[in-house]
């Protein structure tokens, strides 16, 4: 990442088609060392700029997907009870041998300290994504995917991870990373982020893109379209974009289309071919009931 204009070339290197915008955010990320929050829609390819940012530095990605009732101990670490427990067993059988011959109580309690206490440590822990982003020596890309959809308490719990970048364990003291994570966090909006959790993120809004640069981000990933057919397709979702639907296609909807038109070999767009496929761009039958009857105007409005 030596500059933004390098960042641009590389995420396009990687099939990431980001506006300056975009790649600016990113790099004040990743050189100040503070996560990044990504906003907007589903679909527009928030989830997708991080894949893309750990396949260009070769970096391993963690991801940890948020829902509501997600807590410290499935996000953080577990101990492994099954094992603690057979290690509880076999404590118990040696207990006995060692201490069959203690005469007194300052004995046992000597021969006790001499066995060492392993219960609550290393063997019996079992990393959650965010202790093993701490732990990539490395460093890696972590992933904190729709934080909107978690409770408040687990952002309050993500503040110290995401200003420090270390965490505190009562057991095992306090764990800091090495080499800081570059950290995405992406919402859907779903709820407002409290004040504490924007303090600490760089902010980045994701909009629908402008045509030219769908055009751009749909002969990326899909290489083999034609581009004459990208163009009508771009036109065509555009104009989707303008009308009352309850939701209006992303771009990861236009490039699905834009998959399934090169799979049923098509090279233009006509009304027979957009209604048999609207259902890969339209998610509700109320938008495909509202759209077909339409779809010779709409077809119309496309450039020449």
């Amino acid at each position: 990442m030596s500059s933004v204009d390098a960042l641009i070339e590389g995420l396009a290197s990687v099939g990431y088609i980001a506006s300056r915008r975009i790649a600016t955010a990113l790099y004040m990320s990743a050189n100040l060392q503070k996560p990044i929050l990504v906003e907007g829609s589903a679909g527009v390819g928030k989830t997708e700029l991080a894949l893309s940012t750990a396949k260009l530095l070769g970096l391993p990605l963690i991801r940890m997907q948020c829902y509501e009732g997600l807590d410290e101990s499935k996000a953080l670490y577990e101990w492994k009870y099954g094992k603690q427990l057979l290690y509880t067993q076999i404590l118990k059988d040696r207990m006995g041998e060692t201490l069959a011959d203690a005469k007194t109580m300052d004995q046992a309690m000597d021969r006790l300290h001499g066995m060492g206490d392993l219960f609550f440590s290393e063997p019996f822990l079992e990393p959650r994504p965010l202790m093993r982003a701490l732990r990539e020596d490395d460093g890696c890309v972590l992933l904190i995917d729709e934080i909107d959809k978690s409770d408040e308490a687990f952002e309050a719990f993500l503040l110290e991870v995401l200003s420090a970048y270390q965490v505190s364990i009562p057991e095992l003291g306090v764990i800091a990373a090495k080499t800081p994570p570059i950290v995405f966090l992406t919402s859907n909006n779903v709820r407002d982020l409290g004040d504490a959790l924007k303090r600490r993120c760089l902010h980045l809004h994701i909009p629908l893109p402008e045509p030219a640069l769908e055009e751009r981000i749909v002969a990326s990933r899909v290489p083999d379209i034609e581009a004459t057919l990208t163009k009508e397709l771009v036109a065509f979702v555009q104009t989707l974009r303008s009308l009352d639907l309850r939701k209006a296609p992303s771009i990861s909807e236009t490039v699905d289309w834009a998959r399934a038109l090169v799979l049923l070999h098509a090279g233009s767009l006509d009304p027979a071919l957009v209604r048999d496929t609207l259902n890969v761009i339209l998610k509700f039958e109320q938008d495909i009931a509202a759209v077909e009857p339409q779809i010779v105007d709409l077809l119309q409005r496309r450039p020449a």
